[in-house]
């Protein structure tokens, strides 16, 4: 496999890396780096720098904001945005409900939302999975009974990350009762103003407020927010999902982060010695990046082998070993700030570095990544059957 890069490439890296380390503002850059949560409005400021620029959605049609680019220079953009510290553009606007308003909706509902999803204008949150419908995602029970020119929404969707900031949500509902249940689902966008719409917070083990409950009671909707044809949901559904799976390896950000890690791990240990004269951290540092280099040769192999769009077997990989090394790299910083770990926050005078307060919440806050993106069990499925030829 050729891995150099063209020199026409090389350019378009060089170009999205100065842009990603001039052009979106230090603040942005400078959390990200320290490993804290972004807030409401650096993540729009973030996403519309990128935007004003017309690279927030290259994934999206040409004619709504899209750039012709080869897989490569997606990867390049993707690769090149996480090594500066930046925040990808919101991924429920632009990874997925853009996608599939731009692929299924009406004229009018592209012209209606798809310029606000690209400059989150408008924050969409996710409206798919339920109590009793999470990996069984088709069982869901919320349902949209049809009331002349509005349907009335009742029902439960939780586990909706970001909702507290949500202006609108798209949602898998149920239309049809009576038929296979795949078969009886519509995608609508609902108004999070609407009367009968309450969010309530879900509390993560790490205390943080990232992910909500969403109840619909006699929430009414007009027909024209229904998105493509009635009953037709699941297969929208499973066309974001496919789009949602895209950049779950984030090599770049893993990367970053190690490297932050063995920077810190050269004055943590007592009196500020090296713990990188330990073998044991520094052959654990090392096994960490050689998998890490494995893991960008695989995403590289991945997209020179994806034809006309349609991801190659091997992204199951990427998502499964993205994910293992994501949590690995977190619970080296646990390692490596030993007591430290213990103590979170910031600002309360004492002398805990701050890369050692966020070590345990960041590495309680990656368990969620074994289950995003298609959980972890399903891709060694997948990774059996159509990679290895295992059929059970």
């Amino acid at each position: 496999m050729k891995l150099q890069l063209s020199d026409e490439d090389i350019a378009f890296r060089d170009e999205m890396r100065t842009f990603f380390t001039t052009q979106i503002p230090q603040d942005i850059r400078d959390t990200v780096a320290a490993r804290r949560e972004l807030s409401k409005d650096q993540i729009v400021r973030s996403m519309q720098a990128m935007n004003a620029a017309g690279i927030a959605v290259p994934n999206w049609p040409v004619e709504w904001g899209g750039k012709d680019w080869t897989p490569l220079q997606r990867h390049i953009w993707h690769e090149e945005m996480q090594l500066a510290g930046v925040m990808p553009p919101l991924a429920f606007n632009a990874s997925m409900v853009g996608p599939v308003i731009a692929a299924f909706g009406s004229q009018e509902i592209k012209e209606r939302f798809l310029p606000k999803t690209a400059n989150l204008d408008i924050w969409w949150s996710q409206g798919f999975s339920e109590p009793d419908a999470g990996s069984d995602l088709a069982s869901l029970r919320t349902t949209a009974v049809r009331e002349g020119d509005e349907y009335v929404v009742n029902g439960q969707k939780t586990w909706t990350t970001l909702g507290q900031y949500g202006d609108w949500i798209f949602t898998l509902v149920r239309t049809d009762p009576d038929v296979k249940k795949q078969a009886g689902i519509s995608f609508l966008l609902i108004d999070m103003t609407s009367p009968g719409l309450t969010v309530r917070p879900i509390e993560l083990i790490d205390g943080g407020h990232e992910v909500n409950e969403v109840f619909f009671d006699d929430v009414r909707v007009p027909v024209e927010n229904l998105v493509g044809e009635e009953n037709k949901g699941w297969d929208y559904a499973k066309f974001l999902l496919g789009n949602e799976r895209v950049g779950v390896a984030p090599v770049g950000s893993t990367k970053r982060t190690l490297a932050q890690a063995k920077e810190y791990a050269k004055t943590a240990g007592p009196g500020g010695t090296s713990l990188l004269d330990d073998p044991l951290v520094a052959a654990q540092i090392v096994d960490l990046e050689n998998d890490l280099l494995a893991l960008e040769l695989t995403a590289l192999r991945v997209v020179a082998n994806s034809a006309d769009g349609k991801p190659h077997p091997a992204s199951s990989v990427l998502k499964l070993q993205g994910t293992v090394l994501q949590q690995a790299v977190t619970e080296l910083w646990v390692d490596l700030a030993g007591p430290n770990a213990l103590a979170t926050g910031a600002g309360d005078g004492s002398d805990v570095p701050d890369l050692a307060r966020v070590a345990t919440t960041n590495y309680l806050n990656y368990r969620k990544a074994s289950i995003y993106g298609g959980s972890n069990e399903v891709q060694r499925q997948i990774i059996a059957g159509t990679i290895l030829g295992l059929r059970g």
